[in-house]
């Protein structure tokens, strides 16, 4: 493969792992949303608070990182398969990377100690 198909690919190789990456992103934005939106709900705050005071107390961060779990676990299938394809992504242009900026015989050793 030529040098400029090298480029070409690495740029398509790196715009699907920013996807990927944006993907997973999304995911754990989700599930803190939604374990947020868990806890409110569970307890409705009927309390009174002076005026800058905070509502969310320390039971209410024990229910929202509980909620995160339970969201986190009934998704892992898709975390895990997401996060396994990131590793794999990054290795395969980690090793075009390594092709395309040959500077000679330390290149191989470098892309093989980033496998």
């Amino acid at each position: 493969m030529s040098v400029s198909g090298r480029i070409a690919l690495l740029s398509r190789m790196e715009a699907a792992h920013r996807q990927t990456k944006a993907h997973l992103e999304l995911i754990e934005r989700q599930i803190s949303a939604r374990a947020e939106r868990m806890t409110t709900t569970a307890k409705a705050k009927a309390r009174r608070h002076p005026r800058g005071g905070s509502r969310w107390t320390r039971s209410d961060e024990t229910m929202f990182r509980a909620c995160v779990d339970q969201l986190s676990f009934e998704r892992r299938g898709e975390i895990d398969a997401l996060s396994r394809k990131l590793m794999r992504q990054e290795r395969a242009t980690c090793a075009v990377r390594a092709k395309t900026t040959r500077n000679g015989p330390t290149a191989k050793a470098d892309a093989q100690a980033l496998l």
